[in-house]
C-alpha cells in the first residue's frame, strides 16, 4: 500500500475523530487504531437524604435505524435534490433513507421497518460512527 495513502487515512482518523479504520485494497489490508483516552472519575457525591423519587430516564420510543458502517452520510441522491425521506414521512421496510460514502463507495442505508420518520439524528455531510444512530420512526 502506498504511504502517501496511508497518510491520507491517518489525516483522515485524526479530521474526523475516528478511533479506529480498517482498509483492504485487493490482497493488500491496513488496519489503524488510536489509545482510548482514560479520563479521570469524578467524584461521587452523597445520595440526598430527602425521599423525592429520582426522575425517569427517558427511552426513545420507535424504532432505530442505526449505521452499519463508518462514511459520510449523504440525506439525498445528489446535491440540489431532495432528500430521501423527512421528519413525518412515512416509509416502507426496504425504502432507502440515505447514503454512506466510504471509500468512495456509496452504500444506501435502507428501513428495516415500515413506520413513520419521527426524527433525523445526522447532517447530511457528517462524518458518523459504526453504530451511530441515524434515523428514529415509529414502527
Amino acid at each position: 500500500m502506498d504511504i502517501r495513502k496511508i497518510k491520507k487515512l491517518i489525516d483522515l482518523m485524526i479530521e474526523s475523530d475516528l478511533q479506529a479504520i480498517e482498509v483492504k485494497e485487493g490482497d493488500q489490508s491496513i488496519s489503524l487504531t488510536r489509545p482510548t483516552p482514560v479520563y479521570a472519575a469524578a467524584p461521587v457525591a452523597a445520595a440526598p437524604t430527602a425521599s423525592a423519587p429520582a426522575p425517569a430516564a427517558k427511552t426513545p420510543r420507535g424504532a432505530v435505524e442505526t449505521s452499519p458502517m463508518v462514511g459520510v452520510f449523504y440525506a439525498a441522491p445528489s446535491p440540489g435534490e431532495a432528500p430521501f425521506v423527512n421528519v413525518g414521512q412515512t416509509v416502507s421496510a426496504g425504502e432507502t433513507l440515505g447514503i454512506i460514502e466510504a471509500m468512495k463507495i456509496m452504500n444506501p442505508i435502507e428501513a428495516t421497518k415500515s413506520g413513520v420518520i419521527e426524527e433525523i439524528l445526522v447532517k447530511n455531510g457528517e462524518v458518523i460512527q459504526f453504530g451511530q444512530p441515524l434515523f428514529r420512526y415509529r414502527a
